[in-house]
């Protein structure tokens, strides 16, 4: 069943990430632990499907309170034609635009999620934010990444240019399922494994506050008893350091 052979292909990738990514998961959740204890701010970018991981980790039942998300314009899915996105991810200068557009600045921590780690968008963003001090994390897949060109005037890829390095696992092209008869691959994996990172950040973020004296401002369901004026209260305490409310 092929159904099956997707559900195994998941488990497979998450075995993988856990055995060969959890040190470098945990570096990441060190750097935005120090981020958070000196009062800096967090941001999360990625294009197109990329974006999901943002989303993941904004206004997010059990999430950190203090990731912001730096918007994909021209890239989410609300945006027609949805072919308008693969250009725009592609157009040289864009990424660059959106961060000096964001809050983002030096001592700030920025997650770039891209799976190919080879369009402009993101490269450009990464490198806009190493000449602004704020560190980078990439989320990527280096089978992807390692066997594709970039599409960046520099010829470098996202892995080459951010300060920590977390591979997602996902296969070149992302698609895991060969169905018998049909040529092309299904099953993609990038955002179920992308989004095992980034809660696998948060998770460990919110355990290193915790260990170190500091209550982490996390959400409740809205749909909890208390949770609306749980959330309100922190979101207020915070609000020096949370953008996506205004």
């Amino acid at each position: 069943m092929s159904s099956l052979d997707y559900l195994d292909a998941v488990a497979q990738a998450l075995r993988k990430l856990q055995e060969t990514q959890l040190e470098a998961i945990n570096d990441a959740a060190h750097t935005i632990t120090e981020a958070v204890i000196a009062d800096n701010k967090i941001f999360s970018f990625g294009a197109s499907h990329s974006f999901m991981l943002t989303e993941e980790l904004v206004y997010r039942t059990g999430g950190l309170m203090l990731i912001n998300p730096i918007f994909p314009h021209g890239m989410n899915l609300s945006v027609r034609p949805m072919t308008l996105t693969s250009r725009l991810e592609r157009l040289p200068g864009l990424g660059k635009v959106l961060l000096e557009n964001s809050p983002a600045s030096a001592g700030d921590v920025l997650l770039i999620a891209s799976t190919s780690g080879r369009n402009a968008v993101a490269i450009d963003m990464a490198l806009a934010a190493q000449q602004a001090g704020i560190t980078t994390i990439a989320i990527t897949s280096l089978a992807y990444t390692q066997s594709v060109e970039s599409r960046h005037p520099s010829g470098k890829k996202l892995f080459e240019i951010c300060d920590q390095v977390i591979d997602n696992c996902a296969p070149l092209g992302d698609a895991a399922v060969q169905i018998p008869g049909f040529s092309q691959k299904t099953g993609p994996l990038s955002t179920v494994l992308g989004c095992a990172v980034v809660n696998a950040i948060v998770t460990q973020v919110i355990r290193n506050l915790v260990e170190r004296g500091i209550t982490p401002p996390v959400f409740v369901s809205a749909n909890m008893p208390g949770g609306d004026e749980h959330n309100q209260k922190l979101l207020s305490e915070n609000r020096h350091r949370i953008f996506y409310m205004e």
